[in-house]
């Protein structure tokens, strides 16, 4: 059986598509091209993440841009739905269609530069019958993209997409690295609730891995109450290193809201140490033959975690090795050269002149 040429393509090349924003796009140029009158277009997918429930993609017919609105988790359970049906009840008269049987399946949805008519009506129903095997292999794609973007982070989940799957698979990058961790709180987990002490690392990591993403980093790993993070240089060095002292300065400042509010429910501040280092790292998959993990490893790696340790018997919360130091134009006060366990050289140290 011949099918009509938009119907052929939802069939046979529509899975293929490389994101549900390419898919709107090219199936709302298809439309256009089969004489229906349409303004825009909104297509919602359910993604498993701890933060976002929902994307909806919205494209635009006169120009063919494709944006996207966000519905996060604890919200209104149609906040993404809504977010599409007010933009495209912005351009015209809407027509939706849920595609699938489950309540949360895809929502593909139509503006029009008129109403639809009956023909037209039509068509748009059989395209989301037609365009359900397609939108499933895209829902699974993003559904996995969305827990390696949460498990891994996104760099190292975009190397893991591309194919960096094997053992001994990765790069040599230069970056800057932060290592950080709680003082004392072996101690402080020892007399806490088990749920309190979740939701104090919780309330931690919120505030260094939240300013880490703000200024461009990623987090590649919380070990127990520490983080190991990275700031890859793509451009000169110091761009990567004051971007990674802003996140240390950003996260100080989110501790110390955290820790008066501690303060004013009669609980311990949490006192942290953070380091800074600019080297060359080894970035990708390290393990068994079935168990990897994608991270960093390195001399730089060893020499920031061992800085890190200083910070308690230095008695300051932000240490930067020289490396660094070298690169950032802001004052920084020198605490002399030293002895870092299993480093050949003694490392010049700086830090915050407030730290």
């Amino acid at each position: 059986m011949d099918l009509p040429v938009t119907f052929a393509w939802l069939v046979d090349e529509a899975n293929a598509s490389p994101g549900p924003d390419r898919f709107l796009a090219e199936l709302g140029g298809r439309l256009l091209a089969d004489g229906v009158p349409l303004a825009g277009g909104a297509l919602t997918l359910a993604v498993p993440h701890p933060i976002i429930a929902r994307r909806t993609w919205l494209w635009r017919a006169e120009t063919g841009a494709v944006i996207e609105a966000l519905g996060f988790a604890g919200g209104p359970a149609n906040q993404a739905n809504q977010a599409g049906r007010d933009w495209l009840t912005g351009l015209g008269p809407v027509r939706e269609e849920t595609i699938g049987p489950a309540p949360d399946g895809p929502v593909l949805g139509w503006a029009g530069t008129r109403p639809f008519g009956d023909g037209e009506a039509s068509q748009l129903r059989q395209i989301a019958r037609f365009a359900a095997a397609p939108l499933a292999a895209l829902v699974a794609r993003a559904a996995a993209a969305a827990l390696l973007d949460a498990y891994l982070g996104r760099r190292s989940a975009a190397q893991v997409q591309a194919g960096a799957v094997r053992r001994g698979a990765g790069e040599a990058i230069r970056a800057v690295l932060l290592c950080a961790d709680l003082r004392d709180f072996t101690a402080l987990s020892e007399v806490t609730e088990p749920t309190a002490v979740i939701a104090t690392l919780d309330a931690w990591f919120d505030r260094i891995a939240g300013a880490v993403h703000a200024y461009g980093g990623e987090v590649l790993k919380f070990i127990g109450d520490g983080v190991l993070a990275i700031f890859p240089v793509t451009a000169a060095p110091a761009v990567a290193c004051e971007a990674a002292l802003r996140a240390v300065i950003a996260a100080r400042a989110g501790m110390a809201h955290l820790d008066a509010a501690r303060q004013a429910q009669g609980l311990a501040p949490l006192p942290f140490g953070a380091a800074l280092h600019l080297g060359e790292i080894q970035w990708g998959n390290i393990g068994a033959a079935d168990r990897l993990d994608f991270t960093a490893i390195g001399p730089a790696v060893n020499l920031v975690s061992r800085l890190e340790g200083l910070c308690r018997p230095l008695g300051r919360s932000v240490l930067i090795s020289g490396a660094v130091a070298a690169e950032l134009s802001a004052p920084l006060l020198p605490l002399g050269d030293h002895e870092l366990r299993g480093i050949a050289a003694p490392c010049a140290v700086f830090t915050l002149p407030d730290s």
